[in-house]
């Protein structure tokens, strides 16, 4: 068997990068929040850029159910921890990876081991799991650890970019104070401002905020793997043009339409009042 050689592995991405770059890039740590439809292709796609230390967290186990859109789920893996099978495949691309495991998932007794360290935080959390976003999120805010969030959302993906010098989490979705219901909408409405993926779901039956459950496709979650990996690379190298929240954009591949959004004052802007209200009154038609 031939040995790993990571300056062989990762020679072809010299020229996007330069040799100290990718250097730099072996020495990054980024933390994982989530191992399921983006979260475990984001673990290997950044793997493949070559960062060299990961900290992931997830609590579940795969079922039949993720087989449309997550890396992970076979049938050899069913009813298997994802965060077994992800660290077991990532390590198969890499295994000189330093990889810090917390299979109980995001929570408050593990949330300064799993951000110890880390250059940046991808967001991989399901959509509904408001808590513990808010939690991790606050809690990179005050490390001042930049977080990446790519949403696929509909065939297409929306990214949201937060760090220091930009807006809060909280500034920009205005949670505090709202029920679940509230939340979600406002979670849809802040990824994608500009709601590109309105408008072609073939069964509005199968989108039921209320019943935390809706469409889901690989597509979508390997688009956002490619952008989330793209927003890394920039974070951890330093480069320009990462645009902070409120600035936002999406990609829409079914529309193959682009839109970069600007909402100043987040929630509060009324371009948002006004998308959110549209979005109820949407919801609340009968399917």
């Amino acid at each position: 068997m031939r040995s790993f050689n990571y300056d062989a592995a990762f020679s072809r991405n010299i020229g996007w990068v330069t040799e100290p770059e990718q250097a730099k890039l072996r020495q990054a740590r980024v933390a994982i929040g989530g191992l399921g439809g983006v979260g475990g292709v984001h673990l290997l796609t950044l793997a493949r850029l070559g960062i060299g230390s990961f900290s992931i967290a997830d609590f579940d186990v795969f079922d039949i159910v993720n087989f449309n859109r997550q890396v992970g789920a076979t049938m050899q893996t069913l009813e298997r921890p994802k965060i077994e099978v992800l660290s077991e495949m990532v390590l198969d691309i890499n295994p000189e990876l330093n990889i810090k495991t917390f299979a109980k998932g995001v929570d408050r007794q593990c949330l300064d081991d799993f951000l110890d360290g880390v250059d940046v935080y991808v967001d991989g959390l399901d959509f509904f799991a408001f808590e513990a976003r808010r939690m991790t999120f606050a809690a990179c805010e005050h490390k001042g650890i930049p977080v990446v969030t790519a949403a696929p959302l509909g065939l297409g993906t929306a990214l949201l970019v937060f760090g220091p010098g930009g807006m809060s989490f909280e500034d920009y979705f205005g949670f505090e104070g709202c029920d679940e219901m509230e939340m979600a909408i406002r979670f849809l409405v802040g990824l994608s401002p500009a709601m590109l993926q309105r408008g072609y779901v073939a069964d509005m039956s199968k989108v039921n905020l209320a019943e935390r459950r809706g469409p889901s496709c690989i597509a979508a979650c390997q688009m956002c793997a490619g952008v989330a990996a793209v927003e890394t690379l920039k974070l951890v190298l330093g480069r320009d043009a990462v645009r902070l929240a409120p600035w936002g954009s999406q990609y829409d591949a079914y529309r193959m339409r682009y839109t970069r959004t600007w909402r100043p004052g987040g929630h509060r802007n009324p371009l948002q009042r006004l998308m959110r209200y549209l979005v109820r009154q949407q919801l609340s038609r009968p399917k």
